[in-house]
């Protein structure tokens, strides 16, 4: 059996040391992947995806519901090649989802998801707006 390497002794048997080497200068960007549904959910103004989550806290799928009329007034959404109608009816089909599965309390927590991922999304729009005066 082969003792341990001392304090002082380094593991010279091709292991690199810590310290040396430790940034290679590559940027790794993530991205995730959205599904459709999820990709559908407007970029709204902040006030009014505070509203549809509220609404979605307290009536599953009512927040949801706005949020897809927010589409036809010209809401943007991760779906640009899709067209306006479709991006609607996906969101009528994630509000109706939302709806009819509360009993189970499965909708209510997805519509409560939902509802913060629209005030998420209003807060990057906030964010990019803001930087885009600045520069």
């Amino acid at each position: 059996m082969d003792p341990l390497p001392k304090d002082g002794e380094s593991a010279a048997a091709g292991e690199p040391s810590r310290g040396a080497g430790s940034s290679s200068g590559v940027v790794v960007q993530v991205r995730e992947k959205k599904g459709p549904l999820r990709a559908a959910i407007p970029y709204m103004p902040f006030p009014v995806a505070v509203i549809c989550l509220f609404l979605n806290t307290f009536v599953p799928g009512l927040g949801t519901l706005v949020s897809a009329f927010t589409v036809l007034c010209g809401a943007r959404t991760d779906l640009p090649d899709r067209h306006m109608c479709c991006v609607f009816w996906l969101n009528i089909a994630a509000a109706l989802i939302q709806i009819l599965t509360a009993i189970v309390m499965v909708g209510w927590i997805m519509s409560i998801f939902w509802g913060m991922d629209m005030v998420i999304l209003a807060t990057e729009r906030r964010c990019r707006t803001a930087e885009g005066d600045l520069h």
